[in-house]
């Protein structure tokens, strides 16, 4: 027998509307204010009968420059912050508990708090794009094997609490750990903004602490549990839910204000206008995409690997136990999950003419895209979804759960 959810048969008129895509028209318009709304934003969203959106130059790029600096909605995991003791000592942590490594990264959320077309911390879609940001000869891991030698509990604790202090670790300074307001053990900040502009977008509905806003605490604890044992991706859909309903209600408010009386005539009107203007960033066909933020471990003891005699030995009497202790993993990457709404607009192509990368000035997991040739005024820009040097019957086959094949100049050449 069939289980029905009672959310799904009580209100099947709204959900089919909100899971409809938006007019074209609706489309074009939310894009030319998103734009419009970014400074030194370069390039036209279009829509194209065959691809559906798709981004345009609108200036000419040299090989190398930067597209574009996406700003998300929601996400998580996009910013290391604490102290670099501190990520150490949790990594270790965590390590010792045979948990993987992304376990222990000490990430927050970065949001532009001006931006009012997104919330903030960390678009569920069909295109995922691994931005993987180190280059060849940096990578986020090390190819050789490192024999790890562990360390004392105590060692462990003493880098989670403060009371070691590592050489030369000032050289890498890191935002200031910033809990939830709310009271949960969840959520960790870079900054108080940061914290603020989540909770007033969607965290007040998914925080499990004392002042959360959130219908059942308990409820919401078992589905993070839940969430975390199966697919984080749930967790980004639970927040796309929460931003949408906290638009609403500000929405409605905004609205009842303006009417005195009668307002449960007003709404019976503009109940579900609301819902659907507040559901738009959602709807208009968000991305999801997985992003690599690049850890400061490894610029640290790259750091101490170059300083100069009588200084790298000095340092490493220090730092070495604690490379030895973390092995390859001293260089892994946290991966962050967010939607983006202008990386979203660009197709895929075996043969790009961009890519999604980070600089080195790029450590906040906002989505970075650089031209990786000239592309010329009108021309469209391309980004790979794949590893675009596989053979062509493997990206194929990996293009397909995507749901379309490729026919880009290099596929028709290789078939």
């Amino acid at each position: 027998m069939e289980v029905v959810c009672p959310i799904d048969e009580k209100c099947a008129p709204e959900i089919a509307a909100l899971l409809q895509p938006p007019p074209p028209r609706e489309i074009r318009d939310y894009f030319d204010q998103l734009l419009a709304s970014r400074e030194g934003c370069r390039f036209k969203v279009r829509q194209d009968g065959e691809f559906g959106k798709g981004a345009y130059a609108d200036v000419d790029f040299k090989e190398g420059e930067l597209l574009l600096r996406d700003q998300m909605p929601f996400g998580f995991r996009f910013r290391f912050i604490g102290t670099l003791e501190l990520q150490i000592g949790r990594r270790l942590f965590f390590q010792d508990l045979g948990l993987s490594s992304s376990h222990g990264c000490d990430t927050g959320s970065c949001f532009d708090v001006s931006n009012e077309h997104g919330a903030s911390d960390s678009s569920d879609g069909d295109n995922v794009t691994d931005e993987k940001s180190y280059d060849n000869s940096r990578k986020c891991a090390s190819g050789s094997k490192r024999a790890k030698v562990p360390l004392p509990k105590e060692i462990v604790e003493s880098l989670m609490n403060g009371e070691i202090v590592l050489p030369y670790s000032d050289k890498f300074s890191l935002p200031p750990v910033t809990p939830c307001s709310g009271g949960c053990q969840e959520a960790y900040y870079c900054s108080t903004a940061c914290a603020d502009a989540d909770w007033n977008s969607f965290h007040s509905l998914l925080c499990t602490g004392e002042k959360s806003e959130a219908f059942s605490t308990k409820a919401l604890l078992q589905f993070i549990q839940h969430a975390n044992e199966t697919n984080d991706i749930f967790i980004l859909a639970a927040k796309a839910i929460a931003y949408t309903i906290l638009r609403y209600r500000k929405s409605k408010a905004i609205l009842l204000s303006s009417y005195m009386k009668d307002t449960a005539h007003v709404m019976d009107n503009f109940h579900m206008p609301l819902l659907l203007e507040a559901w738009k960033p959602i709807s208009v066909g968000h991305k999801r995409s997985d992003l690599v933020v690049a850890s400061p471990l490894e610029d640290y003891f790259l750091y101490i690997d170059d300083l100069p005699s009588p200084e790298k030995e000095k340092a490493k009497k220090v730092s070495q136990p604690y490379l030895d202790a973390l092995g390859d993993e001293y260089a892994l990457c946290c991966e962050g999950t967010a939607f983006f709404p202008l990386q979203s607009c660009m197709n895929h192509s075996c043969h790009p003419n961009a890519k999604a990368f980070k600089r080195e000035e790029d450590r906040d997991g906002q989505a970075t895209i650089v031209a990786l040739k000239p592309i010329s005024k009108g021309e469209e820009v391309t980004i790979s979804y794949i590893e675009e040097d596989l053979p062509f019957e493997e990206r194929q086959a990996l293009l397909a759960d995507y749901g379309f094949s490729c026919k880009c100049v290099k596929c028709p050449e290789e078939s």
